[in-house]
């Protein structure tokens, strides 16, 4: 069976398409802050972190003794409702995590205490906090608070007030 298409064409075509999905890549990966860079000669603000990165990370009290399916229920709540504030509070900070792929870590905190100083000090750094407190119909007492979650925002700040948490 003889191609209705030339080698030239062909290849062309192949080029288009490799340069779309590079160009989809790229601009994905880096948003507008690269062209807004390029356009005003590198001298653009950006909300980006000193390397470029965003993250949010999810804070877990380690002394409630919570089921796997509880954290993870309880991570999820902090997660959407950080989500729902950054997008209020800051939506291109928000499309810039979107890029970076919403990268999310969880680690642990000892204790209550522990988790309200890491929520004082994400505030007073100007980061998004997300305070979850249960309900109380399965695990633990109603109000307790379970899951802090700190950001997104440029990872470079975030580390700043969660670094020296342990994964959980």
């Amino acid at each position: 069976m003889e191609s209705t298409y030339s080698p030239l064409v062909l290849g062309v075509m192949a080029g288009l398409g490799c340069g779309l999905c590079l160009g989809w890549h790229f601009r994905a990966r880096f948003g507008k802050s690269l062209v807004s860079a390029v356009a005003n000669g590198g001298d653009a603000p950006s909300v980006m972190g000193e390397g470029g990165e965003f993250k949010m990370i999810l804070v877990v009290r380690n002394d409630l003794k919570m089921g796997k399916g509880k954290v993870a229920a309880q991570c999820a709540h902090a997660a959407v409702s950080a989500y729902k504030q950054t997008h209020r509070r800051n939506p291109e900070l928000l499309k810039q995590w979107d890029y970076c792929g919403q990268p999310k870590v969880v680690v642990k905190a000892p204790d209550e205490e522990t988790l309200m100083d890491l929520l004082r000090n994400a505030k007073a750094a100007g980061l998004s906090v997300s305070l979850i407190q249960d309900a109380g119909r399965t695990q633990i007492a109603a109000g307790s608070r379970t899951v802090l979650g700190v950001g997104p925002g440029p990872t470079d700040l975030v580390d700043k007030v969660t670094g020296h948490l342990k994964l959980y």
